[in-house]
C-alpha cells in the first residue's frame, strides 16, 4: 500500500510545553490507523496538525504528496482530508438528513449567490447532495431515521451520523476522534463494522481512540504516543507485546486484548 499521507517530524510547542515532539509516520492508502497512549499524550493535538487546525512548529504533514501544514482547515478538508468532532459538528435541532445534507456543501460547485438565486448549476448541486445523502443514511443504518431530529438520537446513532456529516465532503481520508466514546459492547462491536464498511467504500481511516479491544479489532496499525513522542508502531499484535508500551498505557496484563 502506498502511503497517502505523510507525518514527517511535527513537533508542537505551547510556550513552554511541548505537546507533540518530533513524531513521524506515514498512513497507507485504504488501511485503517489506530493513535493511542494515555491522556495527555499529545493525540489530539497531533489531529489538529493533521486537519491544520493548529500550524506546527516545526515539520510537516503532506497529503498525496502536497505539503498540506498551515493551510486553512476548510481547504485541508477540501482537498480530503476531514476531521470528526465527535458531537461538535451536529446541529441537533436539525432533523438526521438535514445535517448530511447541509455537510455536503463544503464540496458544492455553486456559491452562496447562485443558491440564493436559484442557478442551474446550484439545482444540480442539490439534486446529486440529495442523492448522496440518501446513499450515506442507507450505508450507516440511518434511513428509517431520517427524519429524527438529530438530538434526540442515542450514543451510536449519534456516532453514526458524524461520521455521515464526515462522509458528505466526500473525504479520502477521514480522522475519526474516539468514534467508540460512550457506546456499550455491542454498540462499540456495530460501530467497528461501520467503520470498516467505511474504508471497504475506498476510504482511508485514521482514528484516536481508547477503546483498546475495538482499536486491536479494527486497526491494520497502530501508533502509540506517551509524553508527546512515537514510542511505537506497528501491527496489533506487535504492539501488545511491546514492552515499552505495556509500562506507560495498556498495563501488564489484560486479557481483553489479548495481552
Amino acid at each position: 500500500m502506498a502511503p497517502i499521507l505523510t507525518v514527517t517530524n511535527l513537533t508542537k510547542k505551547f510556550s513552554g510545553l511541548v505537546a507533540v515532539n518530533d513524531v513521524s509516520f506515514s498512513l497507507n492508502q485504504g488501511e485503517i490507523l489506530a493513535v493511542i497512549g494515555p491522556n495527555g499524550a499529545g493525540k489530539s493535538t497531533l489531529f489538529k496538525l493533521i486537519s491544520s487546525f493548529l500550524r506546527p512548529t516545526t515539520g510537516k504533514v503532506t497529503f498525496e504528496g502536497e505539503t498540506i501544514s498551515g493551510r486553512a482547515p476548510h481547504a485541508v478538508a477540501r482537498k480530503g482530508v476531514v476531521r470528526t468532532f465527535q458531537e461538535a459538528t451536529i446541529f441537533k435541532a436539525l432533523s438526521v438528513r438535514d445535517n448530511v445534507l447541509v455537510a455536503h456543501h463544503l464540496r458544492s460547485r455553486a456559491g452562496l449567490a447562485g443558491f440564493f438565486l436559484g442557478t442551474t448549476r446550484a439545482r444540480a448541486d442539490e439534486a446529486e447532495f440529495a442523492r448522496s445523502t440518501d446513499d450515506i443514511l442507507g450505508f450507516l443504518g440511518l434511513k428509517d431515521l431520517a427524519d429524527a431530529e438529530a438530538g434526540s438520537l442515542p450514543q451510536g446513532h449519534l456516532r453514526a451520523l458524524g461520521i455521515a456529516i464526515g462522509l458528505a465532503t466526500n473525504p479520502k481520508v477521514l480522522l475519526l476522534d474516539e468514534p467508540f466514546a460512550g457506546m456499550n459492547h455491542d454498540e462499540t462491536m456495530r460501530a467497528v463494522q461501520l467503520v470498516k464498511g467505511v474504508r471497504d467504500r475506498g476510504v482511508t481511516v485514521m482514528l484516536v481512540e481508547h477503546d483498546m479491544p475495538a482499536v486491536m479489532k479494527i486497526s491494520d496499525r497502530i501508533v502509540v504516543l506517551n509524553f508527546g513522542q512515537k514510542i511505537a508502531e506497528g501491527t496489533p499484535s506487535e504492539i501488545q507485546r511491546n514492552q515499552a508500551v505495556i509500562d506507560a498505557y495498556l498495563g501488564s496484563e489484560d486479557e481483553s486484548i489479548g495481552i
